[in-house]
């Protein structure tokens, strides 16, 4: 069994920031956590899901162009845990948030979060 648990969603005022925080548990825990890919993405009302940022398991990262430069994806092996850092945040930013780890063997591999709300009003 895989379990993604996401935390540190909530209701946060325009320009104020949240870290939103990923544990994994089960067979993907331990070692085996670091030759995954983690991702966050995230899904707003009506709209398709989509990937907010990306950390391969060699540390490379990758964003959306829509949070590109106040958002920070980080990862620590030692603790299973994917984390992301959002700054100056916005209304357009309110979505369900969820974490992915990904294996690309002989065949792709996803695992994902239940997710948590992001809530971005005054």
């Amino acid at each position: 069994q895989v379990q993604l648990v996401e935390s540190g969603g909530g209701l946060v005022q325009p320009g104020g920031s949240l870290r939103l925080s990923c544990a994994a548990s089960g067979s993907i825990s331990g070692s085996i956590f670091s030759i995954y890919d983690m991702g966050w993405y995230r899904q707003a009302p009506g709209k398709q899901r989509e990937l907010v940022a990306a950390i391969t398991s060699g540390g490379s990262t990758s964003y959306a162009e829509s949070v590109k430069g106040r958002s920070a994806i980080s990862r620590d092996n030692a603790k299973n845990t994917v984390s992301l850092q959002m700054n100056s945040l916005k209304p357009e930013d309110t979505a369900v948030y969820y974490c992915n780890a990904k294996f690309m063997g002989i065949y792709r591999v996803d695992y994902w979060g239940q997710g948590t709300q992001v809530t971005v009003s005054s």
